[in-house]
């Protein structure tokens, strides 16, 4: 039996929206999203229209929804993108970030091509295998994550933007909400939240317009669209951190039993947030800074975690922030 859009009535249905528990066509369910990481956006001011905005883009399908719907809704001159190729063997292949930069033409957006051995004189790998060297067994996704975290707010800074948008959807914030409260960060836990400050005039805001999306959703949304999927993936993956995995695989059935869940536990973890700990957050002062580069650090670091990573695999450059 044919199932028609439960929005419009008039065309077929092909996605199915299990937490809505509605059937929706192409056209309707792209509308639904639109609407929603508009809406969040709205909620939290996470950019006005007067906001020059960096995108941060890996070349995946949460990057080509984020790209496809902001620049819908802001201004593309005041968009720029910054696309970070880590260097990974047989991963890093040009035809991932082909689209960005097609993209970015087509669009007339800025991009900002760049590498961790541009920025830092190594790739991922060789970093990983300075790393094996001296036996630390550090996961590649901590050197990873710190970089690329370096790397945008440095380009973000230097050239003027006043926003950084992230494509992290749903499912990847739900499980950073629960690692920080697992290991009672409530430092961590304010700063995930969208109403967070920055605490150091060095930092460019970073926000998350899809954090309300599901995973699958901007795969749903990606394949509707045409978007030709990564086909290699990042082989460093077996070393991801074991709480964020345990923690995937916990979410992913408790949503299969309970479609919706996902979304009950951001919001209610966003209610405790703005109710309990943001004002916690208005006491702090601004953070120090680190003693070899001059990057803001924590209030109980003389160093930052770049330069203490780096300074284990003899990697002594002071890069900049």
């Amino acid at each position: 039996m044919v199932k028609y859009c439960d929005i419009c009535g008039r065309t077929i249905a092909r996605v199915l929206q299990k937490h809505s528990g509605r059937a929706l066509c192409d056209k309707c369910f792209r509308e639904d999203l639109v609407t929603r990481l508009r809406d969040e956006v709205s909620r939290y001011r996470m950019f006005t229209p007067s906001d020059r905005i960096l995108l941060a883009l890996s070349g995946g399908k949460d990057s080509f929804v984020l790209l496809d719907i902001v620049r819908e809704i802001h201004d593309t001159g005041k968009i720029g993108i910054i696309t970070i190729v880590e260097g990974v063997e047989g991963y890093n292949r040009a035809d991932d970030v082909f689209w960005i930069i097609e993209a970015s033409r087509n669009y007339g957006i800025d991009l900002h091509l760049t590498s961790f051995k541009e920025f830092t004189g190594f790739s991922l790998d060789e970093i990983v295998s300075l790393d094996r060297l001296k036996k630390l067994e550090t996961s590649p996704c901590t050197y990873c994550g710190v970089l690329r975290r370096r790397i945008i707010n440095y380009y973000a800074r230097s050239l003027g933007y006043s926003k950084v948008v992230t494509a992290h959807n749903l499912d990847d914030e739900v499980q950073t909400y629960l690692m920080n409260l697992l290991r009672g960060d409530e430092g961590r836990l304010i700063q995930t939240h969208p109403l967070s400050s920055t605490l150091s005039k060095f930092f460019i805001k970073r926000v998350k317009p899809l954090r309300k999306i599901y995973e699958w959703e901007t795969s749903a949304y990606a394949l509707t669209r045409g978007f030709k999927f990564q086909e290699v993936e990042c082989p460093y993956i077996r070393f991801r951190p074991t709480l964020r995995a345990e923690l995937r695989n916990y979410l992913y059935e408790l949503e299969r039993l309970k479609p919706g869940t996902l979304l009950k536990i951001l919001e209610a973890v966003d209610r405790y947030v703005e109710r309990e700990l943001l004002k916690k957050a208005l006491k702090l002062t601004e953070l120090p800074q680190c003693s070899i580069c001059g990057s803001p650090t924590a209030y109980s670091r003389n160093t930052c975690i770049l330069c203490d990573l780096l300074g284990k695999i003899e990697i002594n450059t002071k890069l900049p922030f």
